[in-house]
This record gives C-alpha cells, structure tokens and sequence, in this order.
C-alpha cells in the first residue's frame, strides 16, 4: 500500500473507534419546597420561590399549567411572579419545573418536567 492509502485507512479507522458519540442528558429537575407554600385568593401578585435540585439554564416554572415569568437564581432555587390573575380563586393548583431541551448536531432532546407540587390558594 502507498503512504496516501495507509494514511486514509489509518485515519478511517481512528475516526470510526473514536466516534463514541452519546446524546446528552437533560436532567430531570425535582422540587423538594415551595415558599410561600400558599396564600389567600385575591391577595394579588407574589414571588414564589422554588427550591429543589437540578434546575438547568432556561427552567420555567408553571403555575397550574402556566409558566409564569421565571429568574433562575441557581441549580436549587428559582423565583416566579406569580400573577395576581391566577389566584383568584380558592384551591391547589399544580406547581412544576421545566428545564428546556437541548440540540446538537445529531438531534435534540426534548424539555423535561418535574413531578408536580401542589400550592394551596386558601
């Protein structure tokens, strides 16, 4: 074999054993507390701060079924606004976590949620 043909079979194989390509994991985010844990219907606008574990970049948090406007403060906590609208009546409402997805060359993943909380409106 010439040097050229070695060289490129050499570099063929590399490229194939090297390859070790695996999709990225978006991590499932989880809330351990909500604070304030409720509040009273047609008390107005609040923050509600949600602590938990792997929140990513991006993470929004929906108030029963809403995503509400969201700042990520870290990996464990986030704070929401939560709308004076979306307390004005009495009951629990769901409160979960979503961490956006991610792309790549070979695909995207797609968002992941948490298990939802439930936040008593009294």
């Amino acid at each position: 074999m010439n040097t050229a043909k070695t060289f490129l079979l050499i570099m063929l194989l590399a490229a194939g054993l090297g390859c070790g390509y695996s999709k990225p994991k978006t991590a499932m985010p989880a809330i351990a507390k909500l604070d304030p844990a409720s509040t009273t219907a047609g008390s107005g606008q609040f923050q509600l701060e949600v602590d938990g574990s792997n929140f990513a970049t991006g993470a929004v948090v929906t108030f029963n079924g809403v995503a509400e406007a969201t700042t990520v403060v870290s990996s464990t906590k986030l704070e929401a606004t939560i709308p004076a609208s979306a307390i004005m009546t009495s009951g629990s409402v769901p409160v979960a976590v979503t961490n956006p997805g991610s792309g790549g060359v070979y695909g995207s993943m797609g968002s992941v949620a948490s298990a939802p909380m439930n936040f008593m409106i009294n």
